[in-house]
């Protein structure tokens, strides 16, 4: 559904008070969308925008619910919606010319899929799969670029995001090549529980042997270990976290770089 016209309306409001007194019966309107939550949107880069920014995107924005397992885009497809997650998890995956998969990144409520368009490129170089049950908020490609070239927050904020964006993939990749599959699992099932914000996930084997590029045998024996170590409760289809701590402390440094940038790329 479109976020509602009214709200706009008291977004514009609240815009148009900040610069002059405030009397009494406007004052409501500051209490009912304080500078910290506007309108309840729970995606950190939509969030953090000014009210203003925000209030001119709002009548673009629907809300949509994606079930796990429900392909967003396929590689190569014309970009016409960009999704900005509220909660859940979005996976980015390349497809091999022999048609394996790999996971290049997740995507949770720090930022957005389908960015390749305010470069000018609307055509989708991934796979993208919502690995869990995911809320976004969609808007049509144009309607943010236009909002995008006015060069404001928005501009400055999907950057950053971009930049952290490429250094996860990067670092990602280091990782999978130079540290043990246990390592690398480890900082996988960190990543995935930061933006699921569950102990419980609800992964198979082939989720996480197509995530990390590993056979699903290399899965097992991983999983085994960490169950044994009794940092995981493993069973069919399910992983359940029971020592968040001792996991950070097993994981490799790149879960540690991944993380850090995610909580502080909006605060430059």
């Amino acid at each position: 559904m479109i976020l509602r016209q009214s709200s706009l309306q008291l977004l514009n409001h609240r815009s148009s008070v900040q610069n002059k007194k405030v009397c009494p019966q406007e004052s409501r309107y500051l209490a009912v969308f304080p500078a910290s939550r506007p309108l309840g949107v729970r995606n950190r880069i939509l969030e953090a925008l000014p009210h203003e920014e925000l209030a001119r995107l709002l009548p673009f924005l629907e809300k949509v619910d994606l079930k796990k397992g429900e392909i967003v885009y396929i590689t190569g497809d014309d970009i016409k919606y960009v999704y900005f997650p509220e909660n859940g998890l979005l996976s980015l995956v390349s497809i091999t010319e022999t048609g394996s998969p790999m996971e290049v990144a997740m995507v949770g409520n720090e930022g957005g899929v389908g960015l390749p368009v305010i470069l000018r490129d609307h055509m989708i170089p991934y796979d993208v799969t919502a690995q869990f049950t995911t809320n976004a908020l969609k808007i049509k490609a144009k309607a943010l670029q236009e909002e995008f070239d006015k060069g404001q927050t928005l501009h400055e904020f999907v950057l950053r995001y971009l930049s952290v964006l490429i250094a996860q993939i990067s670092q990602g990749s280091i990782c999978n090549r130079f540290h043990f599959r246990e390592q690398a699992f480890r900082r996988w099932l960190l990543t995935v529980q930061d933006r699921v914000n569950s102990d419980s996930l609800d992964l198979t084997q082939e989720n996480i042997s197509n995530a990390l590029g590993i056979p699903r045998t290399a899965v097992t024996k991983a999983a085994a270990t960490m169950q044994r170590d009794g940092l995981i409760r493993y069973s069919r289809g399910k992983i359940i976290i029971l020592e968040r701590a001792k996991l950070e402390t097993d994981s490799c440094e790149c879960y540690h770089i991944i993380r850090d940038q995610l909580r502080h790329f909006l605060n430059k």
